[in-house]
């Protein structure tokens, strides 16, 4: 078993508590984060008919939700929503929600979508989770609309330790693991999460990969002590 394989197979043994784990882990906090990052897209895409929108890593369907709510709150038509995580576990967690979004299993590097076919494309807390990060970006870049939007939204590495990142760093790597471990009854997969971000990137070396691989930069906002980050980019129309 490859290393993203082990990783698949972790969230499909998580899968029936991650919904719970994570609203009591980010004291429900990770809520405003996903509005803002629909809202802020939404603004920046300037469009009221949308095609498709992906979400990909969609775990149980959190960001599907909102890119229909919000959606639904901004005047904006949307004719499809699709779900891709290749976890089965996951998945089968987010169809048994009746959201308005089809679900389909698939690697971030290998997306069953048509060239230049999304108008907006998300990952929320998964890029880091892809082993292959890099051609998983040249795939974004590939399905979106020239003028389309990348969102971002990711826990990364802080380059400069500082009290604010002393307290983080607590937090997820003694308090996180404990109330995780205990929620899922799966210690193992909870200490993964603070050694992936410690393995991850800072957010200047994530906004440099996003640059080389042709977007265009528009945002990159740290949250709540710089624990979560969001960035907004945006391919080309001359792409």
């Amino acid at each position: 078993m490859n290393q993203q394989e082990k990783i698949v197979t972790m969230f499909d043994n998580i899968a029936n508590t991650y919904d719970v784990a994570n609203r009591v882990l980010s004291f429900g906090v990770d809520k405003s984060w996903r509005k803002e990052a629909c809202d802020k897209t939404y603004a920046l895409y300037n469009e009221k008919n949308l095609d498709l929108i992906l979400d990909v890593a969609c775990g149980t369907g959190d960001m599907c939700e909102y890119w229909d709510k919000r959606a639904q709150n901004k005047g904006v038509e949307v004719k499809e929503i699709y779900g891709i995580d290749p976890s089965s576990g996951m998945l089968d967690v987010a169809k048994q929600k009746g959201l308005k979004a089809k679900f389909i299993q698939a690697e971030a590097k290998d997306l069953p979508v048509n060239n230049a076919s999304a108008d907006i494309l998300s990952i929320s807390y998964g890029l880091r989770n892809v082993v292959d990060r890099k051609e998983a970006l040249q795939e974004f870049y590939r399905v979106l609309k020239p003028g389309g939007i990348l969102t971002i939204l990711e826990f990364t590495k802080l380059q400069k330790q500082t009290l604010a990142s002393r307290v983080r760093d607590f937090y997820m790597k003694k308090i996180l693991p404990l109330i995780g471990g205990l929620l899922s009854k799966n210690y193992d997969a909870y200490n993964y999460l603070p050694n992936s971000i410690d393995g991850f990137l800072t957010k200047e070396k994530l906004v440099e990969e996003l640059e080389e691989t042709g977007f265009e930069v528009k945002e990159a906002k740290g949250y709540s002590l710089d624990i979560s980050t969001l960035f907004i980019a945006v391919k080309p129309k001359t792409a």
